[in-house]
């Protein structure tokens, strides 16, 4: 590729996310391409923006063979992101005061500002999610694109069950990643070119399927 058109790959809000997605699948063809894996799924299940799958999905793609070990190393190492994610909501969200009040901590602020969609609404939205969909809830963000990490954060904030939330992150992340292992066990090149050449209208139906989530979260549950 030349410098033009690698100009021109990586130009505007799509190129941003083609050059993650670029330098995500890159990992894939590095000696350690299984850290990687551990890394980014504990990262993504906590604060990393990309979504897991990028890596997941080059991996399938380079060995098919190997695509449900992937998954199974990627369903592990998510779930260990989400007991992190869980312990930092657990421990670390709050701040109490002379007075007893609670308060938003450091922590939990420096969620709200900097990592996108995570905001004190989605939180409260969450809050009241939990209510009454508690274990479908977190089924739902394992599987869906609603953001495992503020199901994650957000189950230790409201001391969820911690077994129980390991079983149903377990389910949730297990049952997404081995269906991308199964689709590219089986038809992987052909999705491979698909998701390159139909990227940004995949990035913007991701974030509508991500809104509707956000909407569903408030109006629904």
């Amino acid at each position: 590729m030349t410098q033009a058109e690698t100009a021109t790959r990586y130009k505007g809000i799509f190129g941003a996310i083609r050059r993650l997605k670029d330098w995500v699948e890159g990992l894939a063809e590095k000696r350690y391409a299984l850290t990687a894996l551990a890394i980014l799924a504990i990262s993504e299940s906590i604060f990393f923006p990309i979504p897991v799958d990028v890596l997941l999905i080059a991996l399938c793609v380079g060995l098919p063979k190997k695509s449900f070990k992937y998954a199974t190393l990627c369903t592990l190492w998510s779930v260990v992101g989400g007991v992190l994610g869980y312990l930092v909501g657990y421990y670390l969200w709050y701040d109490t005061g002379p007075d007893g009040v609670q308060t938003f901590s450091g922590v939990a602020n420096f969620f709200f500002s900097t990592i996108p969609s995570f905001s004190v609404e989605t939180f409260e939205s969450v809050r009241e999610a939990y209510e009454a969909y508690e274990v479908g809830l977190i089924l739902a963000a394992g599987f869906t694109p609603l953001p495992y990490k503020i199901i994650t954060i957000t189950a230790g904030v409201f001391s969820l069950n911690l077994p129980v939330f390991i079983l149903a992150s377990v389910a949730g992340r297990g049952a997404r990643f081995f269906l991308v292992a199964a689709l590219f066990h089986f038809f992987g090149r052909p999705i491979k070119k698909f998701i390159d050449e139909k990227l940004e209208i995949l990035s913007v139906l991701f974030v509508v399927l991500l809104i509707a989530g956000f909407v569903a979260l408030k109006y629904v549950f």
